[in-house]
């Protein structure tokens, strides 16, 4: 029995050992690749803001173009206008009147017809602001101040014909 324990006793320690370092190299390959899957992470969490940086400076480019060539595009639009002073002089009253003619191009093609503003002038107006701000295509300020002084330069319609009809009867 003790020559049977020795012959067993070698073969149950190697097993053992065996069995021991495989444990350990399981462990070992375990915290490898434990160490690789957290890398393989954070490469995949830095590509997917890299993805996301991309996706958003592409957005901003192409925000910024789209931007530009509709700038571009209302750049091509432009009003031209012409505007003169008529008299109409009847026995009593002498009515002068601006009158302010504007069209809209697209580049050099005419988009509108001329389009047609008679108004009615008092004297000592200043008629370049008169004719800029009763223009309908320009851009322009529409705060109560500009509105309350340019009505003050026009003479509405009813009081200019009232002047008329008082200067038949006279």
């Amino acid at each position: 029995m003790t020559a049977m324990l020795w012959i067993l006793l070698p073969l149950f320690v190697a097993a053992g050992s065996a069995l021991l370092s495989f444990y350990i190299m399981q462990a070992k390959l375990e915290v490898a690749v434990a160490k690789e899957r957290e890398s393989l992470a954070e490469a995949l969490a830095v590509i997917r803001n890299q993805e996301k940086l991309v996706e958003e400076k592409v957005k901003a480019a192409e925000e910024s173009t789209m931007r530009r060539s509709f700038d571009q595009f209302l750049g091509d639009f432009r009003v031209e206008e012409r505007h003169y002073m008529r008299e109409n002089k009847s026995m009593f009253v002498n009515r002068k009147a601006l009158v302010l003619q504007e069209r809209l191009f697209f580049r050099n093609i005419p988009l509108s017809n001329w389009v047609e503003h008679e108004m009615v002038v008092e004297e000592g107006s200043d008629v370049k602001s008169l004719a800029k701000s009763s223009s309908i295509f320009s851009t322009r300020s529409l705060s109560g101040e500009d509105r309350v002084q340019n009505s003050r330069l026009l003479r509405p319609r009813e009081t200019v014909r009232e002047s008329v009809r008082e200067a038949r009867t006279a």
